[in-house]
């Protein structure tokens, strides 16, 4: 076969198809993992956003996790109902919502530092290859960013 020969419309050549199918199921391993804890994948990335940084407002980490407030919004609702989060006004700027870790919410940390090693178990890669793939990705998303 030659390079006219292949369909540059095959299903397989896609990079979106790829992102998108493997991010779903990457996705389903956090999941199993997520569950016991009380947690879906979005609501775990809020709180490793909120382990990094904490208080934050809620612009801040919508922007760092690239949501909008209306995705981010029920998250947050969900998350201080759990008793992991607590939203308040801040007290620098009213008009600024901000979020932080409840007592409860600090202490799930220990609970998530295995998450990141179980997932590479699943996968049978080495946390190495996984941290090369996602600074790839890293990268992938920066270009896109760059092209608007």
């Amino acid at each position: 076969m030659t390079a006219t020969d292949v369909d540059p419309l095959a299903l397989d050549r896609q990079l979106c198809f790829a992102l998108a199918a493997t991010s779903r199921s990457v996705i389903g391993l956090y999941r199993d993992l997520l569950d016991p804890m009380g947690l879906t994948h979005p609501q775990y990335l809020v709180m490793l956003a909120l382990w990094e940084h904490d208080p934050r407002s809620v612009r801040e980490i919508a922007a760092e996790l690239r949501l909008d407030s209306a995705t981010l919004s029920p998250l947050l609702k969900r998350l201080e109902a759990s008793g992991y989060v607590r939203r308040q006004r801040s007290t620098a700027d009213e008009r600024q919502l901000e979020v932080s870790l409840t007592t409860a919410g600090r202490a799930l940390r220990d609970r998530a530092r295995a998450v990141p090693v179980a997932v590479a178990d699943r996968l049978g890669w080495p946390l190495e290859r996984l941290e090369r793939l996602k600074d790839d990705l890293t990268d992938l998303l920066g270009r896109v960013d760059a092209l608007d």
